[in-house]
């Protein structure tokens, strides 16, 4: 009797146990996310055990902009007294040298002023020799103050009114210092101010241009730069000398190494990106200022949480890295990432694998055996 109740626990504990045992394995084969290796196994596949590291990762930083030019660099010619164009040589893309004529204006009125300015300085002429004459009479009280005041404001208005003739003249590129009646021209040329290229020819000739039309607009290409757009988020990654390079749409294998000079303080109201103003290091010719280009910074990311590029599988779409859960046991988990560099993947969300034990060699093994076990 005693040996048959004993035999009966016996087969009711192996029962139990074995139940347990297919519970176990069951759970574990309903869970897609878990694999597990036999002793054999786990040293067949050689497995490497590492944590999340503190890595100085670069980053690239994509933006887009235009090539500008300062306003110290771009100038507006126009003509202030008016007049009508006679000549001019200009076209857009024409290069110019500093001190060329590129315009002829002709009007009536450059031979008025000039023809003012002549006679003024003959009326001062005598006025001076009458002040200085009135003056002595004055002195030797042979004349009455009132004469000679009258002199002396002769004097002193026809000083001004020359001074203020000469300035005209100026203004139309007239020396009133070589100007004499023997020079007098109805016609007066316009010269280029700066070095470089027409940008916009805006008049034809015969046209009556007013002061405050622009005749031409120039380009000193010395100093054109980079005009970047920097959204507010990754404005202040960015630095004064940091290096980038930029390219064109038509040719993205053709880089341009640039230098920042400037970051704005000031965010745009639509967009809010700042202006960051870089420099070319070596300009090139076949650039043109209003010219769209996209640009790529380096960035450095000193407190990046990164694991081995080994450690990473990607599975329908995603990335995923295994972690250890017991002897020989492994959950995949999904993990988002960013930058990649000398060996070493940036983990986004690497605050849920805080002391981890993080497979870094053969997760793909344990992926392919996952995948198989979801086939069974």
């Amino acid at each position: 009797m005693k040996n048959i109740l004993y035999s009966f626990l016996v087969l009711a504990f192996l029962s139990c146990h074995s139940k347990s045992n297919e519970t176990a394995t069951s759970e574990e084969n309903k869970d897609n996310t878990i694999v597990s290796l036999t002793d054999a196994q786990a040293k067949n596949t050689a497995i490497k055990i590492g944590k999340l590291e503190q890595k100085t990762l670069s980053s690239l930083l994509k933006v887009t902009g235009k090539i500008d030019v300062p306003p110290q660099n771009m100038v507006s010619i126009s003509m202030p007294l008016g007049g009508y164009l006679k000549s001019t040589k200009l076209l857009p893309g024409l290069h110019i040298s500093k001190g060329e004529v590129i315009a002829t204006m002709e009007d009536q009125q450059y031979v008025q002023l000039q023809q003012d300015y002549l006679i003024t300085k003959s009326r001062l002429y005598y006025a001076e020799k009458e002040f200085e004459r009135q003056k002595e009479l004055n002195k030797n009280q042979a004349s009455s103050d009132k004469v000679f005041q009258m002199a002396d404001a002769e004097y002193q208005n026809l000083r001004i009114t020359l001074g203020g003739l000469g300035e005209k003249l100026k203004l139309i590129n007239i020396n009133p210092a070589t100007l004499s009646e023997k020079n007098i021209s109805k016609s007066v040329a316009l010269y280029a101010p700066i070095n470089g290229f027409v940008s916009k020819v805006n008049v034809n000739i015969g046209k009556y241009v007013n002061p405050s039309d622009v005749l031409f607009e120039l380009i000193n290409p010395s100093d054109i730069h980079l005009n970047l757009k920097v959204f507010e988020k990754d404005i202040t990654k960015l630095s004064i000398g940091q290096k980038l390079v930029a390219y064109t749409n038509n040719q993205p294998e053709k880089k341009h190494p640039c230098e920042i000079l400037l970051i704005s303080k000031d965010l745009s109201t639509e967009e809010h990106a700042a202006d960051v103003h870089c420099h070319f290091e070596n300009y090139d010719n076949s650039l043109l200022p209003g010219m769209y280009m996209n640009a790529e910074i380096e960035l450095k990311n000193n407190n990046a949480f990164a694991i081995n590029q080994e450690a990473i599988v990607n599975y329908e779409g995603k990335d995923y890295i295994f972690v250890t859960i017991g002897k020989n046991q492994f959950k995949m988990i999904e993990v988002k990432t960013n930058v990649a560099e000398n060996g070493y993947v940036e983990i986004v969300n690497a605050n849920e694998l805080e002391g981890a034990s993080i497979v870094t060699k053969g997760a793909y093994t344990l992926l392919m055996k996952l995948k198989n076990k979801a086939d069974e």
